[in-house]
């Protein structure tokens, strides 16, 4: 896995979520390689986030509007005349689905079809990556992983609005951009599904590691559900880095890449909660403890995990920082913002180490090759 710093220098890219937490990081990614980035997304969704401290907003050409708006996005695509479209734009969390299933739908059902009604109308636009998530599949909770043609499906309205999400995107690829027709139209068409990605800047409510970050700041016990559900926990860079690999692989030979891929984990980094909670503990020190929530909680899948085996083969992509790493790097960009430092310096720095990683400079946390 090769991230080419000199393949996006001046490419024009357009986000949308780029004021969330995988927007910010992605957007600060592209920002160091040259990229002149458009995003499109409402304001960040949390205080503190990642977008302001960041302060991302002076480097990259904002617009504050809602993915649902349209004739909005559609303006301003057309506007940004991106040749790479990243769309993460999402109501990314399962209990919020809970509480509000018709603006999870709104959002990231109709959000997507509105920015590939944006890509039609636009010439120049030769890639697209519609981000979307590992509980996108009918979650059988079963112990192998599941692979990309695997049933979609979802319990909640969040896990069901991202397996609609990727239908939309399918139908879109059939219809519109389809890989038989490429010379046609000339547009790369995939979706992106990770596992559990944790990182600094994550501020949002009922996520492990926010929590986590949250109660430890409060001087508070930390108290945790679902202690044993087994997830697939890696750092953000590295679903970001699929991500970057696969739209330079649909912009230079879209037919072949079009398609569903999954970037998760190796094996071994699948753990349960209780597992990774035990290790913020010991990384934060100063008896930092925690508790175990009794509930009760609304149904969470307690088994998940992708088979990466094409996006190995295919992109030749693999995971690079173990999950005790992830979290060592977790731990200091908290501690960075907790002692007033300067995070998007830190944030850029992690980015330029998981590079120097990414080239073969390093691997897996100094554990040796995959």
């Amino acid at each position: 896995q090769v991230i080419e710093s000199t393949f996006w220098e001046g490419k024009h890219v357009f986000i949308t979520g780029h004021t969330g937490f995988k927007g910010s990081w992605l957007t600060l990614w592209l920002h160091t390689m040259g990229a002149k980035v458009t995003g499109y997304a409402l304001p960040p969704p949390t205080d503190p986030n990642m977008f302001d401290l960041c302060r991302i907003d002076q480097l990259v050409a904002s617009r504050i509007a809602d993915v649902r708006d349209l004739g909005n996005i559609k303006a301003s695509i057309a506007e940004a005349r991106p040749e790479i479209v990243f769309h993460l734009a999402a109501q990314p969390l399962v209990r919020e689905s809970y509480r509000d299933p018709a603006g999870t739908y709104g959002t990231n059902v109709l959000g997507t079809v509105n920015v590939l009604e944006g890509i039609r109308s636009c010439v120049g636009v030769k890639a697209f990556v519609n981000v979307t998530t590992d509980k996108c599949y009918e979650n059988r909770e079963w112990v192998w992983g599941y692979r990309e043609n695997e049933p979609l499906g979802g319990y909640d309205p969040y896990s069901s609005s991202k397996a609609c999400s990727e239908l939309v995107t399918a139908a879109y690829r059939a219809s519109y951009f389809n890989p038989g027709n490429y010379e046609a139209h000339g547009v790369g068409i995939a979706s992106a599904r990770a596992g559990n990605v944790i990182g600094g800047g994550d501020w949002a409510e009922n996520r492990l590691v926010p929590d986590c970050i949250r109660s430890i700041l409060k001087g508070e016990r930390i108290r945790i559900r679902s202690p044993k559900a087994i997830r697939p926990w890696q750092h953000v860079l590295e679903s970001l880095g699929g991500y970057l690999l696969l739209a330079r692989k649909l912009y230079e030979e879209g037919p072949r890449f079009a398609g569903a891929w999954n970037f998760g984990p190796l094996e071994d980094d699948s753990k349960t909660v209780e597992w990774v909670v035990k290790k913020i503990c010991e990384r934060w020190g100063g008896g930092v403890s925690y508790e175990i929530d009794p509930g009760p909680h609304p149904h969470e899948a307690h088994y998940l995990k992708l088979d990466c085996s094409k996006a190995k083969t295919d992109l030749c992509w693999k995971s690079r920082w173990n999950v005790e790493l992830a979290i060592d790097k977790v731990i200091e960009w908290y501690t960075a913002y907790s002692s007033h430092g300067d995070l998007r310096m830190t944030s850029m720095g992690q980015i330029k180490e998981y590079a120097n990683f990414a080239i073969g400079n390093e691997d897996r946390g100094g554990q040796g090759a995959e």
